[in-house]
């Protein structure tokens, strides 16, 4: 035998008799004897026989007569009620968290005055007399097992009912069917995916959200994804605004480049001939065009107009936008002159109807939206218009051909300042980026530069 490993069995020896020697071993978690960082590389009988045993947190703490490390009883805290492993594991966490905190402040098994829990209720007690780091830390238990005592176990069925019923009553009805149709979708992938509603909703984890968003990015596109992505975050955080989960780890997901898709602005020569066909074939559809044209309207503005919203003796408009509740804008002349046909109408009823120019419709702005739509649609085939021109077009084309005019005339800082009160733009900032996306703004032709 070498004389250096009788050395180091020395040291080794000199070690484990040192008086600051630890009096307890670190506490562990039992797992049902697999390996839990392994746990989706498990098949399902053997996760299903792992979650058939007792799982719980075990420590041994050093006899004071023998000197030895004797194993304590195990500590199951309640974590076995639940029969996933995500809720399992995530009590068995705090425990083993709550109990070496305690270890390291002096509690000891072998005080046959006082038990664990006696020990930590003591301790909370004489906290407000107590300045010292241990009761700091047991300040930490106590905050840590009351947030686990507030939280609201629910499974996934009832986890996700809270979260669409809440947002049932915080979204407007357009934005609510879409949040619920890709909250269903996720739901329904669930369940393909072998997931039982009646589990714990925290059995739902970021890797299982990131594996979901793959697939509606494989079948869709970046832009898809990012919104199921915002829309998925929006309902875990009401669950975690409602201390169903502590933490809502969607927001951590990245969110992935995509390119806007946007209509284009039609041409000089495009314009005047769509005018002349939708007056002649169509005046309904004519004078919807209008209003998205020479009010900068978008579509679902324009669907949400009635009678009521229009003062033709002073020339304004009042009509519910995206960005604020109300929001009120002047009638041009050039539309006015075609409005005289509303003198005499019911102020309740809707602006456009499909047979009439007030009328009564009873169907909610997102489905009129989509009437008008499929109605162009028709009209983009007779000219052959491609799928990036649509009636969003003609906001871009007239605020475009406002902006030239403009320009002829004043500084590029007067003609932003006298084009956002026509437009409604919140700031400066958000028209100068909406001008710039629309390719609105272009230089002088700069031939000279190049010679």
């Amino acid at each position: 035998m070498s004389s250096i490993f009788l050395h180091l069995q020395k040291v080794h020896d000199f070690v484990h008799d040192f008086p600051m020697k630890l009096n307890y071993s670190k506490p562990k978690i039992y797992t049902g004897g697999v390996d839990i960082h392994r746990w989706s590389k498990l098949s399902k009988k053997e996760q299903k026989d792992a979650l058939s045993k007792y799982w719980y947190v075990y420590y041994s703490y050093r006899n004071p007569k023998s000197g030895k490390l004797v194993r304590q009883s195990n500590i199951k805290g309640g974590a076995n009620q639940y029969k996933d492993k995500q809720s399992r594991y995530h009590v068995l966490k705090m425990l083993k968290k709550g109990l070496e905190i305690v270890l390291q402040d002096g509690f000891s098994p072998y005080n046959i005055n006082v038990s664990l829990e006696e020990y930590i209720q003591q301790k909370l007690q004489n906290k407000s007399n107590s300045k010292n780091k241990s009761t700091t830390r047991l300040e930490a238990i106590q905050d840590s097992n009351e947030t686990e005592e507030n939280t609201v176990v629910l499974n996934i069925e009832d986890a996700f009912k809270l979260g669409l019923d809440t947002k049932n009553k915080v979204l407007n009805e357009n934005s609510y069917p879409k949040f619920k149709s890709r909250i269903n979708r996720f739901k329904k992938w669930l369940l393909e995916s072998n997931f039982e509603m009646q589990k714990c909703i925290t059995t739902i984890t970021k890797k299982h959200v990131i594996e979901y968003l793959n697939t509606v990015l494989q079948n869709s596109s970046p832009r898809n994804r990012n919104n199921t992505r915002t829309d998925l975050s929006s309902l875990f955080q009401v669950l975690e605004d409602n201390d169903v989960i502590q933490e809502n780890f969607i927001k951590k997901i990245n969110v992935l480049k995509a390119i806007p898709e946007r209509n284009k602005t039609y041409k000089t020569s495009q314009l005047k001939e769509i005018h002349d066909y939708l007056d002649k074939e169509d005046p309904i559809l004519s004078l919807f065009v209008k209003f998205i044209a020479f009010n900068t309207l978008r579509p679902i503005e324009v669907c949400r107009l009635k009678i009521g919203d229009l003062d033709l003796v002073d020339k304004k408009l009042y009509v519910r936008a995206k960005n604020k509740p109300v929001k009120v804008k002047i009638i041009p002349d050039i539309l006015l002159s075609e409005l005289e046909i509303l003198h005499g109408k019911k102020t309740d009823l809707l602006l456009f109807t499909p047979n009439n120019i007030g009328g009564e419709w009873d169907t909610n702005e997102s489905n009129r939206r989509d009437y008008f739509t499929k109605k162009f649609k028709k009209v983009k085939d007779h000219f052959g218009l491609g799928k990036n021109y649509g009636l969003y077009s003609f906001r871009h084309t007239y605020i475009t051909i406002m902006y030239q005019n403009l320009a002829k005339t004043f500084t590029p800082h007067e003609v932003k300042s006298k084009l956002m009160l026509i437009t409604g733009h919140a700031t400066m900032n958000a028209l100068e980026q909406y001008l710039r996306d629309i390719d609105a703004v272009l230089p002088d032709d700069y031939s000279k530069l190049l010679k």
